[in-house]
Formats: C-alpha cells, sequence, structure tokens
C-alpha cells in the first residue's frame, strides 16, 4: 500500500502573493483547514511545504504556503500533486478505501472469473465507478454500489464483485 495519498493538484496561481488554486482530489476539502503540512511532488523531489492560510473558492481550494510570497515562488509548480501521509488522512468509514489502495487489485466475480485489473475510478457524484481494464484491453465500468462490489480484500489485492444486467454489453 501507498504511504503517500493525493489531496490535491495546484492548477494555477491566485493573485501575485504566492497562492495557489488546488483541485482537492479528497471527498472532503474542508480538511485543508486541518492540515498544517503537505508535501508538493515535483517529480523529481518531494518538498515539505506549511500552509500559512485556507480560502474556498467554488470547487477550489486557495492556499498559501510559508515562505512562498510572490507569483514567481509558485508558479512553476502548476499541474504538481499535493500529497499527506497516511497519519494525516481523514479516518476512513465502514466500507470506504482509498483510491491508491484500489488501483491494481484484482477483480473477480462471485462465480470465480478474473475480469481484469482496476485501473482508475470516476467520480460521478451519484456513485464512484470502477474502471476495469481487462486482458483484452477493453475496460469494463463497475458502479461501486453494495449490489456490485462485494468485497474489497487489500491484503490480497482482490476485489469480488456480482456482474449485474448488462455490465459486460458493448
Amino acid at each position: 500500500m501507498e504511504n503517500l495519498l493525493r489531496v490535491g493538484v495546484i492548477s494555477s496561481t491566485h493573485g501575485v502573493r504566492g497562492e495557489v488554486k488546488v483541485f482537492p482530489t479528497t471527498d472532503e476539502k474542508e480538511r485543508f483547514k486541518k492540515l498544517k503540512t503537505v508535501l508538493l511532488d515535483t517529480g523529481k523531489e518531494q518538498i515539505s511545504l506549511e500552509i500559512e492560510g485556507v480560502k474556498f473558492f467554488k470547487n477550489m481550494v486557495i492556499l498559501k504556503f510559508k515562505g512562498y510570497d510572490n507569483i514567481n515562488d509558485v508558479e512553476r509548480y502548476r499541474g504538481k500533486d499535493l500529497l499527506i501521509t497516511r497519519e494525516q488522512a481523514v479516518p476512513l468509514k465502514e466500507n470506504e478505501n482509498f483510491v491508491a489502495d484500489l488501483i491494481g487489485l484484482t477483480v473477480k466475480t462471485d462465480e470465480g472469473d478474473i475480469l481484469g485489473n482496476v485501473k482508475d475510478v470516476l467520480f460521478t457524484g451519484a456513485n464512484d465507478v470502477y474502471v476495469v481494464e481487462r486482458e483484452n484491453g477493453k475496460d469494463i465500468l463497475l458502479p461501486a454500489i453494495r449490489q456490485c462490489i462485494l468485497d474489497v480484500d487489500l491484503e490480497e489485492q482482490v476485489m469480488t464483485v456480482h456482474l449485474l444486467d448488462g455490465l459486460l454489453d458493448l
């Protein structure tokens, strides 16, 4: 399991005083108010940043980092991920998992057939949808609902599903 979890992606700068707009990749964007630090993944290294200020604008989070006081300090981080450790993560409720833990799971049916591996999770509003890549390269979209997702075993790296009528129809 990954020790670091992505909570957002820097989408752009905000103003000229070093603030950035962050697209949250967490269910609870309010959680940024409680975070003291995040890790910035530059692609080459991870930089620990201290959060100095948090504001919200529409679906975005506006962050100010300590020591980054003008637009030139933060402009180069556009498109970069903000990460936290598992210890900083919001506690999960029953039957919830971190997306990072789901990616790569082997998906099998309740009849024992292997469907493929989870390659992505789509957030649709009503419910999440798991994208399962099959051996033939085609994807199956599985709704993350109890009638379809029967069990997620992170230790065994297996997701057991019940195929609802029409899910394999092309």
